[in-house]
């Protein structure tokens, strides 16, 4: 026998108590397995999934597109099926196709049992229209139209936005700008990688080594690895490195813990896995909590000289940038080095100019020369 049960909105993390329906991935009369995502809600941190409780059919949606619920809200109900088997599962399928192409399905030919349409059909009629038919995305591309869309900013975009003009508002913030020759951490991954990948089984990229440069320096300068609270400064006596990620939702900064606890290999596969994550919205809330320090590298997309804003509460932010090759001189002569400008954004209010400056220039003593500070030299 079967039942009706309720779609409700699961726990959204730590000091959150509401989201927004980004999208259902279901219609009404949908049939639907158990564990099978309905729905995606978007908080100011994490995209999150609503999954089905049971196998059966979505009976009904209250709360559509672009509406706030809360904690424990019911969105929807779902049909129990007394078997998951006895679900069809063509139907989600064709009303997609239909969907995505702007079909009528009056104009498809039918050719499933009692009249019904098929996905054979539905994409039989896209390959073979008949003779006159147009699809209306054609049409649209056919006419010379100026045309505007507006569509609602997105939770983590609004709350991006909110804390960036808030560093701007609140931080004093300054940056300064050095140099580094990436030609030995270049000679040094070129020789290893190979091996390094067979080994530990994730590829050597130039991110270990800066995390590890930073490490450093943040340990020689611990005002950078503390934060403002108040009338307090707040030092850190633990190293979270925040990695500034490309997401399709947006940038997103998730964390790296206990990063001076780890080695290359672990530094690598922590970014792997979390740019994972975020390529599929899978960053948890606490993924994206804390840090003590953010890294962003714009140089994957091509940017020669940027100025990072702080990521609040942090106090410093280190920009990486396109490696690029430059004449330099070299012991009196000029030669051509593979060459990277780097940044550092700091909150002025407690770090100095001669703080900021020194904690650069160790990392770009450390990059240049990794065998010092991998030995502890």
């Amino acid at each position: 026998m079967s039942r009706q049960l309720d779609i409700k909105v699961p726990a959204l993390g730590e000091s959150i108590t509401e989201a927004t329906v980004v999208r259902w991935l279901k219609e009404v009369g949908d049939p639907v397995v158990v564990d099978e995502t309905l729905a995606e809600l978007e908080t100011d941190k994490v995209t999150l999934e609503v999954s089905a409780p049971a196998s059966g059919v979505l009976e009904s949606i209250f709360s559509n597109k672009g509406s706030v619920v809360k904690i424990g809200d019911v969105i929807g109900f779902l049909q129990e099926a007394e078997g998951a088997a006895d679900v069809p599962d063509q139907a989600p399928s064709v009303r997609k196709l239909l969907s995505d192409h702007n079909l009528d399905p009056a104009v498809v030919t039918a050719t499933g049992k009692e009249g019904r349409l098929t996905k054979g059909d539905v994409l039989n009629h896209l390959e073979n229209p008949p003779v006159g038919v147009s699809f209306p995305e054609e049409v649209a591309a056919s006419k010379d139209e100026r045309l505007e869309e507006r569509v609602p900013m997105s939770r983590l975009r609004q709350r991006a936005s909110e804390r960036l003009k808030q560093a701007q508002n609140t931080a004093a913030i300054l940056t300064t700008f050095n140099e580094v020759d990436m030609t030995a951490v270049m000679e040094l991954r070129n020789l290893y990688k190979e091996s390094f990948e067979k080994k530990h089984g994730v590829k050597l990229g130039f991110m270990s080594f800066f995390v590890k440069a930073s490490l450093q320096a943040l340990k020689e300068i611990p005002s950078m690895n503390s934060q403002i609270d108040g009338g307090e400064i707040v030092r850190k006596n633990y190293y979270d490195i925040s990695i500034a990620i490309s997401a399709p939702q947006g940038l997103i900064v998730p964390t790296l813990r206990n990063a001076d606890q780890l080695n290359h290999a672990g530094i690598e596969k922590g970014i792997a896995d979390l740019a994972s994550k975020a390529k599929d919205s899978k960053l948890s809330v606490e993924d994206l909590s804390g840090g003590t320090f953010t890294i962003s590298n714009g140089g994957i997309f091509g940017s020669l000289f940027s100025a990072p804003i702080l990521n609040p509460p942090q106090s410093g932010i280190l920009g990486m940038h396109k490696i690029q090759d430059r004449p330099v001189a070299i012991n009196g002569r000029v030669e051509i080095r593979p060459m990277m400008y780097l940044a550092l954004s700091y909150d002025h209010r407690l770090i100095d100019g001669r703080e900021a400056v020194t904690f650069l220039v160790c990392i770009k003593e450390c990059i240049e020369n990794p065998g010092r500070f991998l030995l502890d030299l």
